[in-house]
């Protein structure tokens, strides 16, 4: 009987040490994740949602426009935020009459951009912004804009306090899917 449990407590243990070996990288160097805090980001996430954050995708290529990323707060890197990427390095990008016009060098006289797939039903962009990125700077917002704290008030986000892209909502389940960026014309 006693050779029985040892032989169970050692297998358990073997399973846990395995396990561990598995889990932890994944958890600390491809995704985490991430519950949503606030309103920021409502329509599409929501106080308490639970979402996955993919860790790698970043170190192969930049965010793109419209990407949802979490990200440490750059006046409190121990605060985690989630907002959506608006504005890309050595773009300029102008806030001004509830518009946001982007300015790049495919596009020097700017083109306005077109948030209706993301942004509720008369949504207004508020803040009057005038913002250059050097080439390691983000210029994020949340998508309830007259909820977000955002680059709006705080400034560019550099790149490396981005931790990765929101990839899956878990939680709640009827909401659980893929999160898309949307495509933009310009």
């Amino acid at each position: 009987m006693r050779r029985q449990l040892l032989q169970f407590f050692g297998e358990l243990t073997r399973i846990i040490v395995v396990s561990l070996l598995i889990v932890i990288p994944i958890r600390f160097f491809v995704m985490q994740p991430f519950f949503v805090k606030g309103s920021s980001m409502e329509p599409n996430f929501s106080d308490r949602q639970y979402l996955l954050v993919d860790e790698i995708t970043y170190r192969f290529r930049e965010p793109h426009r419209g990407d949802v990323i979490v990200f440490k707060y750059p006046k409190d890197p121990k605060q985690y935020y989630i907002k959506r990427v608006i504005g890309l390095p050595g773009e300029r990008v102008v806030v001004q009459n509830n518009q946001v016009t982007i300015y790049d060098e495919d596009h020097p006289n700017g083109f306005s951009l077109t948030e209706s797939g993301y942004l509720a039903d008369g949504e207004l962009t508020g803040g009057d912004t005038d913002m250059t990125l050097a080439n390691d700077l983000f210029f994020v917002m949340g998508d309830n804009r007259e909820a977000s704290y955002d680059s709006r008030r705080w400034g560019p986000l550099p790149e490396d306090l981005i931790i990765g892209r929101a990839l899956v909502r878990v939680f709640p389940i009827d909401k659980a899917m893929a999160i898309e960026a949307p495509q933009y014309n310009y």
